[in-house]
């Protein structure tokens, strides 16, 4: 992530220089203010000023203030614009990465989580550069020309500023502890309310079936009060912080006040004028008004630290190696003659769980059609997974066209492999985009082929708006769908079919007519299924799955 962050600052060089420039003249004109002020009190005080000086002194001061107010502005944009610009990258980066990652890491994700990591975990990202470090940079410089200015002033304010600043700055660092394991509490809590939803939404029948609403009740109330929680922590410590820097720099005036009063020697020290006494109210004022901003901007960057923690545990992630593109074509030219799944002596199993199977050794050629058995549980769908390459054999190996599926190039996988689960997923987009999934390789000739295999061609013709009619417009029934996964997994005629149990829920007559377009679908292809209806139709072989 280190580089990632990098290679995008150097891109962003020339608004890295503008944002230090600015910051640079937004420090140096509000310290101008108070000095100004200072002459102009101090030659009231002595009757030696024309009016004419202290008009021109009086606009000179409301000046450097406006122009303090439009730099401060024009900071505040830059910090903005160069904070999106580094998520935009991150963004960007992260995507990049998220297409070589093995599907294991997909599977093994909580649903949310991925979309909780790019959304919110991201966003802090932003927080951290804009209301964070930038910011807590430009206070940090503040206070210590504010610092210098004041000791060249008042010796004695400048000491006592300096023996208090330690002691600020432990008590931030209190603060800042605390803050940080409350936000990373709160990130806990979030990405567990992102993944109740859509296991909600996905489960929402047998919820109520199972009339467990009450259960999935108190879920989400656990994650949401402990949220909660570490929001209170750390907005009580947010809360209690900002008083006491207000009331220390109160406490210093008063303390520089009195000591300036109690002999000769201390007023000298302490630099004691009419006007001297105005620009040091001021600056000790400025001083901790950078001082509590920092405050502030401490809370920012834990809740980014947390975001942080998780995006580099993301980017620390193995990828699947990338082939290059004429080792990629050769192994595809070389595969179109070897046979569509070669399985040899597959063992696999669950954590610390014992093998589901063993010894597993499997071969299926063109026109061949294999029915797997085996009682629930026995791992049918788990050798699909295996196959499609979500998990990783324990031992033996799996070949698709002689390629394991790590190796498959993602232009290379619809091509080899077309697969057909129970349910429907339905994307964003018309029929088209049902089919093509977003592929822009995939021709409209192609849709409307595998559309007419499944039978569904004229149906879609028929609809108000052709191929882009929306899918929630079609008004399809679910034996439709069931036709309309089966033209997503042929479009591209893979060599490879598995078909995971697609009848089940489906009535005698819509069976009937997907079974007819399974077998239409089936020819001339390898065929990999757990469906006993489609094997009475098809035939094949029998593969019953044992436990060792």
């Amino acid at each position: 992530m280190r580089e990632c962050i990098v290679s995008i600052l150097r891109q962003q060089w020339p608004r890295l220089l503008g944002l230090a420039a600015v910051i640079a003249a937004s420090i140096a004109v509000s310290i101008a203010p108070p000095l100004v002020l200072q002459r102009a009190v101090d030659g009231l005080a002595s009757g030696n000023i024309a009016p004419d000086a202290l008009l021109l002194l009086g606009v000179l001061y409301f000046a450097l203030c406006t122009v303090s107010g439009l730099i401060d502005t024009g900071r505040e944009t830059l910090i903005t614009v160069l904070g999106q610009k580094i998520t935009h990258g991150v963004r960007s980066a992260m995507c990049r990465r998220l297409g070589r990652l093995p599907a294991s890491y997909f599977v093994a994700q909580e649903p949310g989580q991925v979309t909780s990591l790019f959304v919110n975990d991201v966003d802090t990202l932003e927080n951290l550069f804009d209301s964070g470090i930038v910011s807590m940079f430009a206070d940090a410089f503040t206070i210590v020309s504010i610092l210098a200015v004041v000791s060249h002033l008042s010796p004695g304010l400048g000491v006592l500023l300096l023996l208090c600043l330690p002691l600020l700055f432990l008590l931030t660092r209190y603060f800042q502890r605390r803050m940080l394991q409350a936000q990373l509490d709160n990130r806990r809590a979030i990405a567990k309310t992102n993944a109740l939803i859509p296991e909600t939404v996905a489960n929402i029948r047998t919820i109520h079936l199972c009339q467990q609403e009450g259960y999935m009740h108190t879920r989400y109330l656990r994650a949401i009060r402990q949220s909660f929680a570490a929001m209170e922590r750390s907005n009580f410590c947010d809360s209690i912080y900002s008083p006491i820097i207000l009331t220390s720099g109160t406490a210093i005036i008063c303390l520089m006040m009195a000591l300036s009063v109690t002999s000769g020697t201390l007023q000298e020290f302490f630099g004691m004028t009419v006007g001297s006494v105005v620009a040091l109210i001021a600056y000790v004022r400025r001083i901790f008004t950078p001082l509590e901003a920092i405050g502030m901007e401490i809370q920012s960057i834990q809740s980014a630290v947390a975001g942080i923690r998780r995006l580099q545990d993301f980017f620390a992630l193995p990828l699947m190696p990338e082939v290059p593109k004429k080792r990629a074509d050769e192994k595809a030219a070389a595969s179109s003659k070897l046979p569509p799944l070669v399985i040899e002596d597959l063992a696999f199993g669950y954590g610390e769980e014992p093998d589901l199977f063993s010894h597993l050794s499997l071969t299926i050629r063109e026109g061949e059609h294999v029915t797997l058995t085996g009682r629930t549980g026995i791992g049918k769908s788990t050798l699909f997974k295996l196959v499609l390459g979500f998990y990783a054999p324990r031992a033996g190996s799996i070949r698709i066209a002689g390629l394991a599926p790590a190796e498959i190039a993602e232009r290379d996988r619809r091509r080899l492999i077309g697969c057909v689960w129970q349910e429907f997923c339905p994307v964003r987009g018309g029929i088209r985009e049902q089919v093509t999934l977003g592929d822009p390789g995939i021709s409209d000739e192609e849709v409307r082929q595998a559309l007419a295999l499944t039978g569904l061609l004229s149906l879609c013709q028929s609809l108000p708006q052709g191929l882009a009619t929306p899918l929630k417009d079609a008004g399809f029934s679910q034996g439709q769908l069931q036709l309309l996964g089966i033209a997503r997994a042929i479009v591209k005629h893979p060599r490879l079919l598995l078909l995971d149990e697609i009848t089940a829920s489906l009535d005698a007559a819509t069976e009937k007519q997907v079974l007819a377009a399974l077998k239409r679908a089936a020819q001339d292809r390898a065929v990999l299924s757990i469906s006993h209806r489609l094997y009475e139709t098809t035939g094949g072989r029998l593969l019953e799955l044992r436990r060792p």
